[in-house]
């Protein structure tokens, strides 16, 4: 179990006083960052023992934690928002909507959508819930959150809250290396094709080791604030790249809608399910994100950062999606960069996207450290920040995703096998089970209405989970096979 987080200080009597509010932000295995601040407000008395809960506007101050990481703004956090789900998955929605088709690939986005940010809300709502119940500071985050909701719950799951927790850590860390791994393939890829256009032909396992050295170096980066400009010019690449695409794909016209299969078959909704939820997975960045921000409720409010970052992502994904499948049909690539030919502008898309997603590899390596390090630390016998510890391990986890990604260069492929297996079992799957546990109330249960509604999402999310998975590997082992053939 997570450290207790201390709650903010009570008065007893009706006064004014100044008070320093020490609120600390444990992360899964217990990495530890402290905010301070001096504030004087008005306190009203209190019964003993009864926690005053609030999500504090925080700020150092001197003597504080080591470990302190600056407080983000709405601004800040919302580029952080939308770079964790810009990515290698915005330019995959072409092939995503091959294998749904014309019709059906855009009703699935729009459902996927709507059910991924309702599930964040959801393990928000449940956060809030459980740090209201313990007395806690500031909201947990995703593994505590399940953990802690499974301890508080029916007496017979109690007995899984640790299990649970660190079940989520391990999907963490595997579905954000995961991206790690895609986003080497992505660069690598597009690279290659640049490096082709003026006669250069290099193998792609040498791309993605030339690749190495300014992937490593934006890795060492330790903190979101610092991240904040990265994410920034990540995004501008991201963005002006898409739309130099989108012309490229528009400027001589689109084919008839006639020539493109408005659905498909079973085995490649299959695919089409795993990559669109690769693409709208980025629940893990919830918590971290939330709580690093100087006014906390910000983030879930109606016109917060997740309903606003979200509603521009899945706005982008449905027009890079119908707009690259129309143009390219069953041709159009893993993504939509490998389609645009090779004159100057279309190389320098190439070079621009590449650097857009080189730059979002830190923000998805952060919150897999962020859960990793702290073990590796304490297995270590290492104490206090160890900075060196820390940017050695950084080095090292780069290294693995590295070689991952030798391995399987099958950029589509890996993005759904990702997306089925490890994306679902976050956006779709612990959501819903969390707020059944946390809705229910001893001799009663969560409400008809709640069930039906986990239940219903329950049902796509292992569906798509199971079939998924299956279709993703049965297409890896019949590609490197056709390989090994050849």
């Amino acid at each position: 179990m997570d450290a207790e987080e201390p709650s903010i200080p009570q008065n007893t009597a009706t006064t004014t006083t100044t008070t320093t509010t020490t609120t600390t932000i444990t992360s899964n295995n217990g990495n530890q960052s402290t905010m301070s601040s001096n504030t004087s407000k008005l306190t009203a008395p209190e019964s003993e023992g009864q926690p005053v809960q609030a999500e504090t506007d925080a700020k150092p101050a001197a003597g504080s934690h080591e470990d302190y990481h600056p407080p983000t703004s709405y601004l800040e956090t919302i580029v952080h928002l939308f770079k964790g789900n810009i990515g290698p998955g915005l330019f995959a929605m072409g092939d995503a909507f091959k294998n749904g088709g014309l019709i059906v690939g855009p009703v699935l986005t729009v459902v996927i959508a709507v059910i991924c940010i309702h599930c964040q809300h959801v393990l928000i709502a449940c956060s809030k819930k459980m740090r209201d119940l313990r007395g806690d500071a500031v909201c947990a985050d995703y593994a505590a959150t399940v953990e802690q909701c499974f301890e508080n719950g029916p007496i017979k799951l109690r007995g899984w809250s640790r299990t649970m927790g660190h079940l989520v850590d391990v999907f963490i860390c595997v579905t954000q290396l995961g991206f790690c791994c895609i986003y080497f393939v992505f660069i690598s890829t597009n690279v290659k094709q640049i490096l082709q256009a003026y006669g250069i032909d290099m193998d792609v396992h040498l791309v993605m080791l030339l690749a190495l050295a300014p992937v490593l170096l934006s890795s060492l980066i330790t903190n979101l604030k610092w991240l904040t400009p990265v994410s920034l010019f990540a995004n501008v690449c991201m963005i002006l790249g898409l739309a130099i695409t989108l012309y490229y794909a528009l400027k001589d016209g689109l084919p008839e809608v006639t020539e493109r299969a408005y659905w498909t078959n079973g085995s490649q909704l299959a695919l089409f399910f795993g990559t669109a939820i690769f693409a709208f997975e980025g629940i893990a960045l919830v918590m971290p994100l939330k709580n690093a921000m100087r006014k906390p409720r910000q983030f879930e409010s109606t016109l917060g950062v997740l309903n606003v970052g979200m509603f521009l992502v899945s706005v982008m994904f449905m027009f890079a999606g119908s707009v690259g499948y129309m143009k390219w049909g069953e041709q159009v690539g893993g993504s939509l960069t490998l389609n645009l030919g090779d004159t100057i502008l279309a190389q320098s898309v190439k070079l621009m996207v590449s650097t857009g997603v080189l730059l979002g590899y830190p923000l998805q390596f952060f919150v897999a450290v962020q859960i990793m390090w702290p073990s590796a630390k304490q297995v270590c016998g290492m104490e206090g920040r160890s900075l060196a510890g820390e940017l050695i391990f950084r080095s090292l986890l780069v290294l693995v995703t590295l070689a991952i990604a030798e391995l399987v260069p099958a950029l589509g492929l890996f993005i759904s096998l990702i997306g089925a297996l490890c994306s679902t079992a976050l956006a779709l799957v612990f959501p819903p089970v969390i707020e059944l546990i946390a809705c229910s109330e001893p001799n009663k249960g969560p409400g008809i209405w709640i069930c039906l509604k986990n239940l219903i999402i329950l049902v796509l999310a292992l569906l798509g989970f199971f079939t998924g998975s299956y279709e993703s590997l049965k297409q890896i082992v019949k590609h490197f096979g056709e390989e090994e053939f050849h």
